[in-house]
């Protein structure tokens, strides 16, 4: 039997679809690429706006019409949120939530012996535990995303995660380890630790990411350790110091920021003001030399005024970003931003995004430009075409280079000849 999956979303239901493959090739079943004729396909979905779950419905529908004699899964975030809706999406043969995605193969063992259209999302629970969800590879890449944080209790008022995640949850660090050392054996070289708050891991335990990033990076085999997305007040000072004394950390800081105003974070109900994060990227700039900053902004919030998207958009040029993601809001049904309209029109948004990129592009552009000459130290990822390689240095610099030899998985320090805004090209030295 085959199986494909189809991921939308995040890095977390990356993880999730990866810890899914496992257990259907642990079953028997043969895993396929999503373009491929399968007998099973799994669309892991994400619904963290209005346009992934359209993107979903497309999904589910598309893999039905082209393959009708196929069983369709659905799972993920949609059904974990909005059970009711997915329960109406009949393409889908079977449906069930992030919360129980682990049984898999116990439902479709159900389905084949029933023949009947099975709804199975379960409602998370408050004080539920860390669900298992451990990998032993990541598609054969050097680079694995390892998920060890689910949840999230902060509530901003455009997003729906919590409901589709519930609370914030962590993996034992004992599980960790097991799961780093079962990676590095399969040929990781580098692992990033995600979750839907991940800033927040070890909540009322006695550990926090920094004793996660340590589990990690004392697997001898492992070289480099990085941190997925954070929010900006989980980020202690001790956490800070901790992390800038393991050598094998990357420090480059994905610290969503969602909107330079003030005004326009108490309305999104975000737990820190702009100064506030000023002023931790200022110590974490003077913690780690080599330091990268990356970011994510909102624009055309309800009640986000000319002045106030200005302001938002002095501060991000402020802080000089190494990249930022901009998006325009999109009013999700279900939050308590939703109750209160979307008064920006669909053009303005559009407008702010494309000026607030533009400016971003330029920053991210002169600081590429900057690093011309220097000598950096990279791990390489992959072969893009024939002979040619890219990777990353510690701070996230993408780096593509010419090599007669397979440098796949290898950590080497390499001078930097030019760049293009998006990354930058270099020579091995002489």
């Amino acid at each position: 039997m085959k199986a494909a999956i189809y991921t939308l979303g995040c890095k977390v239901n990356q993880t999730e679809s990866e810890y899914i493959s496992e257990l259907l090739a642990k079953a028997g079943f043969e895993i396929v690429s999503p373009e491929e004729e399968a007998d099973y396909y799994i669309i892991n979905s994400c619904t963290v706006t209005a346009e992934a779950d359209r993107k979903t419905r497309q999904n589910v529908r598309k893999f039905k019409r082209k393959h009708p004699a196929s069983t369709v899964i659905l799972t993920g975030c949609v059904p974990q949120a909005f059970s009711q809706e997915a329960e109406r999406l009949t393409e889908a043969d079977i449906v069930l939530g992030n919360k129980n995605n682990g049984d898999i193969i116990d439902l479709i063992n159900r389905y084949e012996s029933e023949k009947k259209r099975i709804i199975a999302a379960e409602p998370h629970k408050s004080g539920e535990p860390f669900r298992e969800c451990g990998i032993s590879g990541f598609g054969g890449r050097v680079r694995a995303f390892v998920k060890i944080e689910d949840g999230c209790d902060r509530f901003c008022s455009y997003c729906i995660i919590p409901y589709s995640r519930g609370r914030v949850r962590s993996k034992p660090l004992e599980d960790l380890k097991k799961e780093t050392d079962a990676l590095a054996e399969n040929g990781v070289k580098e692992i990033v630790l995600v979750g839907i708050n991940l800033s927040a891991y070890g909540k009322g335990k006695d550990f926090n990411i920094a004793d996660a990033v340590k589990i990690c990076a004392d697997n001898g085999k492992i070289l480099r350790v990085r941190l997925g997305s954070l929010e900006p007040d989980h980020i202690t000072d001790d956490i800070l110091t901790t992390l800038s004394h393991i050598n094998k950390f990357c420090p480059q800081f994905h610290i969503s920021l969602q909107s330079g105003c003030d005004k326009t974070l108490k309305n999104m109900n975000r737990h820190y003001t702009a100064g506030e994060y000023k002023e931790l990227c200022g110590k974490i700039k003077n913690i780690f030399c080599e330091a990268s900053i990356t970011t994510d902004i909102m624009v055309g919030f309800n009640g986000e005024s000319e002045e106030d998207f200005n302001e938002s958009l002095e501060f991000m040029k402020s802080i000089s970003f190494e990249k930022v993601h901009v998006f325009p809001y999109s009013e999700r049904a279900g939050t308590s931003a939703s109750k209160k309209g979307d008064d920006v029109s669909k053009s303005e948004k559009e407008r702010r995004a494309a000026i607030m990129a533009a400016e971003a592009s330029k920053i991210r552009a002169e600081r590429l430009a900057s690093l011309r000459g220097k000598t950096v130290r990279v791990l390489f990822e992959n072969e893009i075409s024939a002979g040619i390689y890219k990777g990353y240095t510690k701070s996230y610099i993408p780096i593509i280079i010419k090599s007669d030899k397979n440098i796949i998985g290898k950590e080497i320090d390499v001078i930097i000849t030019s760049s293009n805004g998006e990354y930058c090209e270099a020579k091995l030295p002489i």
